[in-house]
């Protein structure tokens, strides 16, 4: 069963995979086989738009916010409605803790 993002929980990056700025653009690579959820290992690195970027730097900084914390931080930020925010965190999140990407460190 699929584990279900929330607002409340923090989440980091998993130890199974590493990321470097490249160009100006951030990639996502795994460490280890299975990591990324693709079966052929090219397709397993993962690149983020600058929102992505955003949402990614605030976690990897190991500060333990809550993704509600994260939302907060980037609507001041962008200058954006939380809620939109919010879906695209909810969103990114998912996707990559679907891929083992990010893990949950904690919650409530």
């Amino acid at each position: 069963m699929e584990a279900k993002v929330t607002l409340d929980a923090i989440y980091a990056p998993s130890e199974e995979v590493v990321s470097r700025d490249i160009e100006g653009e951030l990639i996502i690579v795994p460490l280890a086989s299975g990591v990324g959820g693709a079966e052929d290992e090219t397709d397993a690195i993962f690149t983020l738009n600058e929102t992505g970027r955003a949402i990614w730097d605030r976690l990897a900084q190991g500060s333990q916010r809550s993704l509600r914390d994260v939302v907060v931080e980037l609507a001041a930020e962008f200058e954006a409605a939380e809620s939109e925010i919010e879906a695209d965190v909810l969103g990114l999140v998912g996707e990559l803790v679907k891929r083992n990407m990010l893990v949950e460190v904690s919650g409530v």
